[in-house]
């Protein structure tokens, strides 16, 4: 028996302009690019998975105290004012290192990527804002009773953490469509980016301007260095730690050097034939290099830290989901990024007179958007900067935790319910017919 496909192509009427499809393939390059980058990224989903559920036993087990003390133990040069906690270092330092992969990967998409065209752009860039500024309206609503330092929280619940969300993709087996991984995946770069962009601004507090300067001066060196396809890791290691301290001197969150730093990086390999650059371009190769650091022990390792509240058994658990902050966040995560992600994707197909691929339908998109309600790192990092009492950080850190867990449950319940179909298209787009190397689907994306 034939099987069903998808529905014929109508003409459309002389001189009427066919309407634009949102969410179809892309070049086979740029996808395939992708799929690597996830895979890496699932990896380091599930050791994310590992060390948070390691924290919070730990922190509330008998031997709590020795946790916290391993948390806050100092180490480093006093005389640099860099005698941190350990916690401190994973939050301001190795998160530093995850910021650089997403200035790289951002400035890849913009200069190599599919989303160097504006219109393939213009989406996920706006389902990103409006994924931002829905949760943190919500959180507002719920949250601004509580008084206080409330409000101070309202970017908290506007991150989403990739390496989770794909680890909840890998745990319930789904076989997304390669346009949903790839709008899923830039959706959360540039969410990163506005994250890191809204910490510099509405959370740093002072700012010393001469070791500001002398930051912006140090990363100019680097610039200078990587364009001139410099990639002697004696000379451009300690440049990058120099500007990170500085900026961490500054005041402004020493992350924005990593994300500042990545964006110096060329993207696009050197024209000179045999030329030192031949090869992967410098972003590239700094990407595979500095990647499996980042999503195999940087994200790990702060999520760790930043995870282990002592929840207090079902008492504590109850008062700290009675908190109006808590719940700003958790309703800001299921609720806000779903709204935020799924209304904007609708209200640009609605203005544009776009219609999605014929593989997909908008269920397709809430689960995406639910997805992005997985806030966790950047979230707890914002949680960090955001509140300064103990007792306020644990109950907010319970919220982002209940909050990425109940969007990570909806998702995969709506996702799960559509693999079959998703298993199908994922067989669709494997086959080679002419073995060329190209699966058919993508021929019209072969880059020439």
């Amino acid at each position: 028996m034939p099987q069903p496909g998808p529905p014929a192509a109508t003409t459309p009427p002389a001189g009427a302009r066919p309407p634009s499809t949102m969410l179809g393939r892309g070049s086979w390059s740029e996808t395939r690019r992708i799929t690597e980058i996830l895979r890496k990224e699932t990896v380091g989903g599930a050791l994310l998975l590992v060390a948070t559920v390691a924290a919070l036993v730990w922190a509330n087990s008998p031997a709590a105290d020795s946790y916290a003390a391993l948390r806050d133990l100092r180490v480093g040069p006093a005389s640099l004012h860099l005698d941190l906690s350990l916690g401190t270092w994973a939050a301001d330092g190795l998160l530093a290192i995850f910021f650089f992969v997403v200035g790289l990967e951002l400035k890849r998409e913009f200069v190599a990527g599919d989303l160097r065209d504006p219109r393939r752009a213009a989406l996920p860039i706006l389902a990103a804002i409006g994924g931002m500024a829905a949760p943190a309206a919500v959180y507002v609503a719920v949250a601004s009773s509580a008084g206080g330092e409330a409000l101070r929280g309202w970017a908290i619940p506007t991150a989403t953490d990739i390496a989770f969300a794909l680890a909840v993709l890998a745990v319930i087996g789904t076989h997304l469509p390669a346009a949903l991984r790839t709008f899923l995946l830039t959706l959360a770069v540039v969410d990163d980016l506005l994250a890191v962009t809204v910490i510099a601004i509405f959370y740093t507090d002072e700012v010393a301007w001469p070791a500001l300067g002398a930051a912006v001066v140090v990363i100019a060196l680097f610039a200078v260095a990587v364009q001139r396809r410099i990639r002697s890791w004696w000379l451009l290691l300690p440049l990058a730690v120099t500007a990170w301290a500085l900026m961490h001197e500054s005041g402004v969150h020493a992350t924005v050097a990593g994300v500042l730093l990545g964006f110096t990086v060329p993207v696009l390999r050197s024209e000179r034939a045999g030329g030192p650059d031949a090869g992967p371009g410098l972003a590239e190769h700094f990407e595979h290099r500095w990647r499996p650091v980042s999503a195999g022990f940087a994200v790990p390792v702060f999520a760790f830290f930043a995870a282990g509240v002592t929840v207090g058994g079902l008492d504590g658990l109850r008062e700290s989901l009675a908190d109006r902050i808590a719940l700003g966040v958790i309703a800001g995560l299921v609720v806000g990024k779903a709204l935020g992600i799924f209304g904007t994707t609708w209200l640009v197909a609605r203005f544009t007179r776009a219609t999605l691929d014929a593989s997909l339908r908008w269920l397709d998109v809430l689960g995406v958007a639910l997805l992005g309600g997985i806030g966790f790192t950047v979230s707890l990092l914002i949680s960090e900067l955001a509140f300064t009492s103990e007792e306020g950080t644990e109950h907010v850190t319970v919220g982002v935790l209940t909050g990425s867990v109940l969007a990570a449950l909806l998702a995969a319940a709506l996702l799960r319910s559509r693999n079959r179909h998703y298993r199908t298209v994922a067989e669709l787009e494997a086959v080679d017919a002419d073995a060329d190397g190209v699966p058919d689907v993508f021929e019209h994306g072969r880059d020439r």
